[in-house]
Protein backbone atom coordinates (compact mmCIF):
# COMPACT_ATOMS: atom_id res chain seq x y z
CA UNK A 1 0.00 0.00 0.00
CA UNK A 2 2.85 2.52 1.00
CA UNK A 3 4.71 1.91 -2.34
CA UNK A 4 1.99 2.61 -4.82
CA UNK A 5 1.11 5.68 -2.69
CA UNK A 6 4.78 7.06 -3.04
CA UNK A 7 4.14 9.24 -6.32
CA UNK A 8 7.12 9.82 -8.25
CA UNK A 9 7.25 13.98 -9.79
CA UNK A 10 7.81 13.85 -13.49
CA UNK A 11 9.07 17.23 -13.86
CA UNK A 12 7.12 18.32 -16.18
CA UNK A 13 5.19 21.77 -15.87
CA UNK A 14 2.65 22.86 -18.14
CA UNK A 15 -0.26 24.65 -16.51
CA UNK A 16 -0.47 21.63 -14.44
CA UNK A 17 1.33 19.52 -12.43
CA UNK A 18 2.20 15.82 -13.04
CA UNK A 19 2.89 12.66 -10.98
CA UNK A 20 3.29 9.01 -11.76
CA UNK A 21 2.13 5.60 -9.73
CA UNK A 22 2.27 2.36 -9.65
CA UNK A 23 -0.67 -0.30 -9.40
CA UNK A 24 -1.57 -2.92 -7.06
CA UNK A 25 -1.24 -6.03 -8.16
CA UNK A 26 -5.19 -7.39 -8.45
CA UNK A 27 -6.19 -11.18 -8.91
CA UNK A 28 -9.24 -10.14 -11.38
CA UNK A 29 -6.92 -7.16 -12.84
CA UNK A 30 -8.99 -3.94 -12.52
CA UNK A 31 -7.59 -1.21 -10.57
CA UNK A 32 -8.78 -0.95 -6.56
CA UNK A 33 -11.20 1.97 -7.01
CA UNK A 34 -9.56 2.78 -2.66
CA UNK A 35 -5.84 3.01 -4.43
CA UNK A 36 -6.38 5.46 -7.68
CA UNK A 37 -8.41 8.07 -5.03
CA UNK A 38 -5.67 7.47 -2.37
CA UNK A 39 -3.22 8.29 -5.06
CA UNK A 40 -4.99 11.24 -6.51
CA UNK A 41 -5.10 12.58 -3.29
CA UNK A 42 -1.08 12.59 -2.91
CA UNK A 43 -0.72 13.74 -6.13
CA UNK A 44 -3.06 17.15 -4.78
CA UNK A 45 -1.19 17.53 -1.62
CA UNK A 46 2.26 17.61 -3.08
CA UNK A 47 0.95 20.86 -4.51
CA UNK A 48 -0.19 21.81 -1.18
CA UNK A 49 1.38 23.91 1.54
CA UNK A 50 2.45 21.26 4.48
CA UNK A 51 0.28 23.13 7.10
CA UNK A 52 -2.90 23.18 4.78
CA UNK A 53 -4.98 19.73 5.22
CA UNK A 54 -7.36 18.33 2.76
CA UNK A 55 -11.26 17.93 4.54
CA UNK A 56 -12.76 16.55 1.38
CA UNK A 57 -12.97 15.30 -1.79
CA UNK A 58 -15.51 14.34 -4.65
CA UNK A 59 -14.44 12.31 -7.35
CA UNK A 60 -16.07 10.05 -10.17
CA UNK A 61 -14.85 6.95 -11.54
CA UNK A 62 -14.82 6.86 -14.96
CA UNK A 63 -13.46 3.73 -16.50
CA UNK A 64 -12.17 0.71 -15.14
CA UNK A 65 -7.92 0.83 -14.67
CA UNK A 66 -5.81 -1.75 -15.52
CA UNK A 67 -3.43 -2.90 -12.43
CA UNK A 68 -0.76 -4.32 -14.81
CA UNK A 69 -0.38 -0.72 -16.03
CA UNK A 70 1.04 2.46 -14.29
CA UNK A 71 -1.10 5.73 -13.93
CA UNK A 72 -0.37 9.25 -14.57
CA UNK A 73 -2.15 11.99 -12.65
CA UNK A 74 -2.74 15.29 -13.52
CA UNK A 75 -3.29 18.28 -10.84
CA UNK A 76 -4.74 21.44 -12.02
CA UNK A 77 -3.81 24.66 -9.02
CA UNK A 78 -7.23 25.80 -9.31
CA UNK A 79 -7.77 27.92 -6.06
CA UNK A 80 -5.30 29.37 -3.30
CA UNK A 81 -6.95 31.43 -0.85
CA UNK A 82 -6.23 32.84 2.56
CA UNK A 83 -7.55 29.39 4.47
CA UNK A 84 -8.70 27.19 1.50
CA UNK A 85 -6.96 25.55 -1.42
CA UNK A 86 -8.87 23.40 -4.14
CA UNK A 87 -7.27 21.14 -6.78
CA UNK A 88 -8.14 18.77 -9.53
CA UNK A 89 -6.80 15.78 -9.89
CA UNK A 90 -7.38 13.63 -12.81
CA UNK A 91 -5.59 10.25 -13.20
CA UNK A 92 -4.51 8.80 -16.63
CA UNK A 93 -4.17 5.63 -17.96
CA UNK A 94 -2.50 5.61 -22.27
CA UNK A 95 -4.19 8.88 -22.32
CA UNK A 96 -7.23 7.94 -21.17
CA UNK A 97 -9.05 9.45 -17.76
CA UNK A 98 -10.30 6.48 -15.32
CA UNK A 99 -10.84 8.77 -12.23
CA UNK A 100 -11.67 12.84 -11.92
CA UNK A 101 -11.44 14.15 -8.13
CA UNK A 102 -11.89 18.12 -6.63
CA UNK A 103 -10.29 18.14 -3.34
CA UNK A 104 -10.19 20.80 -0.62
CA UNK A 105 -7.70 21.99 2.29
CA UNK A 106 -7.82 24.42 4.91
CA UNK A 107 -5.94 25.71 7.63
CA UNK A 108 -6.12 23.95 10.98
CA UNK A 109 -8.45 26.83 13.09
CA UNK A 110 -10.35 26.73 15.99
CA UNK A 111 -14.05 26.91 15.90
CA UNK A 112 -17.14 24.83 16.51
CA UNK A 113 -16.78 21.08 17.57
CA UNK A 114 -19.07 18.30 17.96
CA UNK A 115 -19.81 14.77 16.62
CA UNK A 116 -22.44 12.29 16.01
CA UNK A 117 -21.54 9.21 18.42
CA UNK A 118 -19.88 6.08 18.33
CA UNK A 119 -22.61 3.44 18.79
CA UNK A 120 -22.02 2.13 22.00
CA UNK A 121 -23.30 -2.31 20.88
CA UNK A 122 -20.63 -3.36 18.66
CA UNK A 123 -18.10 -5.84 20.00
CA UNK A 124 -14.67 -5.42 20.01
CA UNK A 125 -12.43 -5.96 17.26
CA UNK A 126 -10.62 -8.63 19.57
CA UNK A 127 -13.96 -10.69 19.69
CA UNK A 128 -14.34 -10.98 16.42
CA UNK A 129 -12.70 -13.98 13.74
CA UNK A 130 -10.76 -12.42 11.16
CA UNK A 131 -11.18 -12.31 7.39
CA UNK A 132 -9.89 -15.89 6.66
CA UNK A 133 -12.43 -17.63 9.12
CA UNK A 134 -14.85 -16.50 6.41
CA UNK A 135 -13.89 -17.56 3.29
CA UNK A 136 -14.46 -21.61 3.42
CA UNK A 137 -15.95 -22.50 -0.27
CA UNK A 138 -14.57 -19.68 -1.95
CA UNK A 139 -12.13 -19.86 -5.61
CA UNK A 140 -8.88 -19.77 -5.06
CA UNK A 141 -8.54 -16.75 -7.52
CA UNK A 142 -11.47 -14.87 -5.16
CA UNK A 143 -10.43 -15.42 -2.10
CA UNK A 144 -6.98 -13.24 -2.82
CA UNK A 145 -9.00 -10.33 -3.16
CA UNK A 146 -9.89 -10.83 0.53
CA UNK A 147 -6.18 -12.16 2.15
CA UNK A 148 -3.80 -10.35 -0.29
CA UNK A 149 -5.16 -6.92 1.00
CA UNK A 150 -2.97 -4.81 3.68
CA UNK A 151 -5.72 -4.81 5.92
CA UNK A 152 -7.51 -6.44 8.54
CA UNK A 153 -11.33 -6.79 8.77
CA UNK A 154 -13.34 -7.77 11.16
CA UNK A 155 -17.16 -7.69 10.54
CA UNK A 156 -20.30 -6.97 12.56
CA UNK A 157 -22.28 -8.60 12.43
CA UNK A 158 -20.79 -10.84 9.91
CA UNK A 159 -18.95 -10.94 6.27
CA UNK A 160 -21.29 -11.70 2.83
CA UNK A 161 -18.49 -12.90 1.04
CA UNK A 162 -19.83 -16.18 0.47
CA UNK A 163 -23.56 -15.85 2.07
CA UNK A 164 -25.50 -13.26 3.91
CA UNK A 165 -26.53 -14.82 7.50
CA UNK A 166 -28.83 -13.13 9.62
CA UNK A 167 -31.12 -9.99 9.46
CA UNK A 168 -31.23 -8.97 5.72
CA UNK A 169 -30.79 -5.12 6.56
CA UNK A 170 -28.84 -2.33 4.74
CA UNK A 171 -26.67 -1.48 7.88
CA UNK A 172 -23.36 -3.20 9.16
CA UNK A 173 -20.23 -2.31 10.97
CA UNK A 174 -16.87 -3.20 10.26
CA UNK A 175 -13.58 -2.97 12.16
CA UNK A 176 -10.37 -2.06 10.11
CA UNK A 177 -6.70 -0.81 10.75
CA UNK A 178 -3.34 -1.64 8.26
CA UNK A 179 -1.88 -4.72 9.01
CA UNK A 180 1.40 -3.52 9.74
CA UNK A 181 2.48 -0.03 11.68
CA UNK A 182 3.31 2.55 9.13
CA UNK A 183 5.33 6.20 9.21
CA UNK A 184 3.77 9.11 11.65
CA UNK A 185 3.14 11.58 9.25
CA UNK A 186 0.08 12.71 9.00
CA UNK A 187 -0.49 13.35 5.49
CA UNK A 188 -0.08 9.42 5.08
CA UNK A 189 -2.66 8.23 6.94
CA UNK A 190 -5.07 10.70 5.49
CA UNK A 191 -4.29 9.37 2.35
CA UNK A 192 -3.97 5.56 3.70
CA UNK A 193 -7.57 6.30 5.42
CA UNK A 194 -9.02 7.10 1.82
CA UNK A 195 -7.41 3.94 0.45
CA UNK A 196 -9.26 2.27 3.21
CA UNK A 197 -12.85 4.05 2.30
CA UNK A 198 -13.36 2.54 -0.11
CA UNK A 199 -13.12 -1.52 1.40
CA UNK A 200 -16.99 -2.45 2.17
CA UNK A 201 -18.66 0.65 1.69
CA UNK A 202 -20.82 -1.32 -0.54
CA UNK A 203 -22.32 -3.96 1.41
CA UNK A 204 -24.88 -2.41 3.17
CA UNK A 205 -26.60 -2.12 0.11
CA UNK A 206 -25.82 -6.16 -1.06
CA UNK A 207 -26.74 -7.40 2.69
CA UNK A 208 -30.10 -5.24 2.73
CA UNK A 209 -30.99 -8.04 -0.30
CA UNK A 210 -29.15 -11.47 1.17
CA UNK A 211 -26.27 -10.66 -1.78
CA UNK A 212 -23.52 -12.12 -1.43
CA UNK A 213 -19.76 -11.48 -2.73
CA UNK A 214 -19.61 -14.78 -4.40
CA UNK A 215 -23.17 -14.95 -5.86
CA UNK A 216 -22.69 -15.71 -9.89
CA UNK A 217 -23.01 -13.31 -12.30
CA UNK A 218 -23.47 -10.17 -9.75
CA UNK A 219 -21.48 -7.22 -10.86
CA UNK A 220 -20.83 -4.09 -8.81
CA UNK A 221 -18.85 -0.82 -9.76
CA UNK A 222 -18.38 2.38 -7.99
CA UNK A 223 -19.41 5.43 -9.56
CA UNK A 224 -18.41 8.16 -7.29
CA UNK A 225 -17.13 8.67 -4.32
CA UNK A 226 -16.83 11.50 -1.35
CA UNK A 227 -15.40 11.83 1.77
CA UNK A 228 -14.66 14.78 4.75
CA UNK A 229 -11.76 14.33 6.91
CA UNK A 230 -12.81 15.29 10.85
CA UNK A 231 -10.16 14.33 12.91
CA UNK A 232 -6.77 12.86 13.13
CA UNK A 233 -6.31 8.76 13.85
CA UNK A 234 -3.87 6.52 13.44
CA UNK A 235 -4.62 3.73 10.06
CA UNK A 236 -2.57 0.95 12.16
CA UNK A 237 -4.77 1.02 14.81
CA UNK A 238 -8.39 -0.08 14.99
CA UNK A 239 -11.03 1.92 13.41
CA UNK A 240 -15.07 1.22 13.15
CA UNK A 241 -16.21 1.88 9.85
CA UNK A 242 -19.96 2.10 10.72
CA UNK A 243 -22.13 1.98 7.31
CA UNK A 244 -25.46 2.07 6.05
CA UNK A 245 -28.18 2.73 2.43
CA UNK A 246 -30.70 5.05 2.51
CA UNK A 247 -31.76 4.23 -1.03
CA UNK A 248 -31.16 1.61 -3.83
CA UNK A 249 -32.91 1.60 -7.13
CA UNK A 250 -32.63 2.04 -10.89
CA UNK A 251 -29.84 -0.68 -10.63
CA UNK A 252 -27.86 2.48 -8.65
CA UNK A 253 -26.99 2.01 -5.00
CA UNK A 254 -26.07 4.59 -2.28
CA UNK A 255 -24.01 3.90 0.65
CA UNK A 256 -23.45 6.30 3.93
CA UNK A 257 -20.46 5.52 6.13
CA UNK A 258 -19.03 7.19 9.35
CA UNK A 259 -15.19 5.75 10.08
CA UNK A 260 -14.30 6.33 13.93
CA UNK A 261 -11.53 5.84 16.00
CA UNK A 262 -11.56 2.96 18.76
CA UNK A 263 -12.05 5.77 21.24
CA UNK A 264 -14.71 7.43 19.84
CA UNK A 265 -13.55 10.08 17.44
CA UNK A 266 -15.01 11.09 14.47
CA UNK A 267 -12.46 10.60 11.61
CA UNK A 268 -14.20 10.72 8.65
CA UNK A 269 -17.58 10.38 7.15
CA UNK A 270 -18.01 9.09 3.22
CA UNK A 271 -21.01 8.65 0.70
CA UNK A 272 -20.13 6.27 -2.22
CA UNK A 273 -22.77 5.46 -5.38
CA UNK A 274 -22.33 2.17 -7.13
CA UNK A 275 -23.79 0.32 -9.92
CA UNK A 276 -24.83 -3.07 -8.60
CA UNK A 277 -26.48 -5.50 -11.15
CA UNK A 278 -27.37 -8.82 -10.10
CA UNK A 279 -28.79 -11.82 -12.17
CA UNK A 280 -32.16 -12.73 -11.77
CA UNK A 281 -33.18 -16.22 -10.35
CA UNK A 282 -33.77 -19.06 -12.08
Amino acid sequence: MLAVLDLADSGARTTEDIFTGRSQDMPLGRVYGGQVLAQSLVAAERTIAEDRRVHSMHGYFLRPGDSAKGITFSVDRIHDGRSFSTRRTQAFQEGVPIFSMIASFQDEDPGLDHQAPMPGDIPAPEELPDVEAHLQGLHPMSKRLFTDRPVDLRHVPSPIYVTVDGERAPRQAVWMRVRRPIPDTPAIHRAALAYLSDLTIQESILRAHGVAWATRGLKVASLDHAMWWHRFGRVDEWMLYVQESPSARGGRGLANGRIYSADGALMASVAQEIMVRVPEAG
